[in-house]
């Protein structure tokens, strides 16, 4: 979900100056249900929240503008603050799509919004709120292209051939598929061009208007630069697509895991084995420090985009260390994006596993779990327990498949619990 660092289509230096305006302001009647569905929640969070945080991670997006009706003002500025979104204004939406986009064009260009005090853009981005998963090359190209042409839009292959009916309900004609392309977002205008042209639409097109790449070509005579578009540019538009979005959102977040251990020599043996077990189904970073003394190395690792952290020891507790963590976690502030995982790993080689983990341990560990989840870091505690019998190797490997399932399934349900492999 995070972009790359950078992009093959163009340098720092030809990146033109960008804001996005994000209308925000349906109902969701196709979804169903009283919650419109850019606010319902996705793993947790609004789904509105993955739209903004792709455009604020781009630094070249100067401004987000986020439209909404007016009823849902307040919320979204709720949603702002609690997921620590940045340069970002609300703006009250029309109640057409056309009026809400003017609305956002408008804070720009005209004295009535002077108060947001922002500057115009060259190149403005028009995405829908509820296209979450748009990567930073495909906005690019789309504004690089818009910066020389005037006005550019992503596009996708049709998937269904499109028929006329005739006035008896029979059919009329179809269309020739291999001609015709879907209209995507994002899409992207020199902001004169656009602006200019909402000035000049009638009433009608901006109630009944869909496309503002027609608009462009309609008032500003600007021919759109048309870009072939990627799988993800979909729009959740029904109930399933909700559960469609989260699949998707947790695939993203289960392609890498840092594996944390302490210098003593069994338990880095562990994390090494543990390294080439998993390393075939997951990008593995693999660190060990003692914790108290190398925070900053730590620092480093949670200030990237891993969402998963194993850490192996042989204490018994472990209460100071997995405290430590978690508070670097939540400094990290990596946890206002998405829930983190933090899995304990605890080594025991003796016959008797309630031995070495007693019952009031095991309830001090679900509470702070517990606790800890409100912070947006789900605790689970993983024992490897292995004798002679049971060769380390494979209590390594029946680790790593648990360790995996925690990840990609990310089941709240299961915090605070231990499983033992």
């Amino acid at each position: 979900m995070e972009p790359a660092s950078g992009s093959r289509h163009a340098g720092p230096a030809a990146r033109p100056a960008a804001a996005a305006v994000l209308p925000a302001g349906g109902s969701g009647e196709r979804l169903g249900g009283a919650t419109p569905k850019q606010f319902c929640t996705v793993h947790g969070r609004p789904l509105v929240s993955y739209t903004v945080r792709a455009m604020e991670r781009i630094s070249w997006i100067s401004d987000i503008i986020v439209v909404v009706s007016p009823e849902n003002i307040e919320t979204m500025k709720t949603i702002i603050q609690k997921y620590g979104h940045k340069r970002v204004t609300v703006v009250k939406g029309g109640i057409t799509r056309h009026r809400s986009i003017f609305n956002g064009l408008k804070v720009f260009a005209e004295d009535e919004f002077s108060k947001y005090l922002l500057q115009k853009p060259e190149v403005v981005v028009i995405h829908d709120a509820v296209r979450p998963f748009v990567e930073e090359d495909i906005l690019l190209e789309v504004v690089m292209a818009a910066k020389e042409h005037g006005a550019a839009g992503a596009i996708r292959p049709l998937v269904s051939t499109v028929i006329a009916s005739s006035a008896d309900g029979c059919l009329d004609h179809s269309l020739e598929r291999a001609r015709y392309r879907a209209s995507e977002m994002p899409q992207a205008f020199l902001f004169d061009i656009i602006y200019q042209a909402y000035q000049q639409c009638t009433d009608y097109d901006l109630d009944y208007g869909t496309e503002c790449l027609h608009l462009a070509l309609k008032y500003g005579k600007t021919k759109a630069k048309l870009i072939e578009g990627t799988a993800d540019l979909w729009k959740v538009t029904y109930k399933r697509d909700l559960y469609a979005a989260e699949s998707i959102i947790k695939d993203n977040l289960s392609q890498q895991v840092g594996v944390i251990t302490d210098v003593k020599e069994d338990v880095v043996q562990v994390g090494l084995l543990l390294h080439e077990s998993l390393k075939s189904q997951i990008q593995v970073e693999a660190i060990s420090i003692s914790l108290c003394q190398n925070e900053s190395h730590l620092q480093n690792m949670f200030s990237g985009r891993c969402y998963n952290f194993i850490y192996i020891h042989d204490k018994q507790p472990a209460f100071q260390e997995t405290h430590l963590l978690v508070d670097m976690l939540e400094k990290s502030n990596i946890t206002l994006l998405y829930p983190v995982i933090l899995i304990s790993v605890h080594l025991n080689s003796s016959e008797n596993i309630s031995f070495s983990i007693g019952m009031e341990e095991l309830t001090r560990n679900k509470k702070f779990a517990r606790e800890v989840k409100k912070k947006n870091i789900w605790v689970y505690d993983l024992l490897i327990h292995y004798k002679d019998c049971l060769p380390l190797q494979e209590a390594v490997n029946s680790a790593a498949a648990l360790i995996m399932a925690l990840i990609k399934d990310r089941n709240p349900e299961l915090i605070g619990q231990l499983l033992v492999a």
